[in-house]
């Protein structure tokens, strides 16, 4: 468990570099994902989750192959889905809470792939770890916005998951194909990094209502 490791990015009794470096790591990933989708297919088939690759010892896969796209629309989509998330999760948790979130959705999602998916022999995109902020955010806003956004954010997110689960990707996921399971594993692993922050959010909850109560 981190400790004090919850708090609103933009909390006033945080240090102007505090509140800055959370959105400079978003801007750093989606420099980092455009760049590699403009570098072309040579370095997306360098660094994609490729499954006979990884057997072979090339183990950086596992974590690169979130980070490339299939194209630079592909990669556009998802840059544009990683600002929408730390827009609305702003005041959820802080950078150290998110390292552990985001850890732990890229394992679930690897773990899913290795384990359930023999078949699967190869992945990009960043949508699997979306779905697992978009999971942790949805627990976080139980306790840092109103109950009923809270509960509107659940069912959407539960619904989207349901409907892929049974009917495959949505009719607006575009032309290449959707590992639906990427999302499924990585919502679950986002509810496993925010249990894991889950004392510490609730800590930053009990701060916010005491410096309102203050106030």
């Amino acid at each position: 468990m981190i400790a004090n490791d919850t708090i609103q990015l933009n909390d006033n009794s945080s240090t102007p570099w505090q509140r800055l470096r959370g959105w400079a790591v978003v801007g750093l990933i989606i420099v980092i994902a455009l760049l590699l989708a403009l570098a072309g297919d040579k370095v997306q088939l360098a660094l994609r989750y490729d499954r006979m690759l990884i057997q072979q010892g090339q183990w950086w896969r596992l974590i690169t192959g979130h980070l490339v796209h299939g194209n630079v629309h592909h990669a556009v989509l998802n840059t544009l889905g990683t600002a929408l998330m730390a827009a609305l999760f702003n005041r959820t948790y802080r950078l150290k809470s998110w390292a552990v979130i985001v850890i732990v959705t890229v394992v679930s999602i690897d773990l899913g792939f290795w384990t359930l998916m023999p078949q699967l022999e190869w992945y990009v995109g960043l949508s699997g770890v979306l779905h697992g902020v978009l999971a942790a955010g949805a627990i976080a806003w139980w306790k840092t916005e109103d109950r009923i956004l809270a509960a509107l954010l659940t069912l959407i997110m539960i619904g989207k998951l349901t409907w892929e689960q049974t009917q495959g990707a949505l009719p607006l996921s575009g032309d290449l194909p959707v590992v639906v399971n990427a999302h499924l594993y990585g919502a679950l692993g986002g509810l496993l990094g925010a249990a894991l922050c889950w004392r510490n959010l609730l800590a930053m909850k009990a701060r916010l209502n005491a410096t309102q109560e203050s106030a």
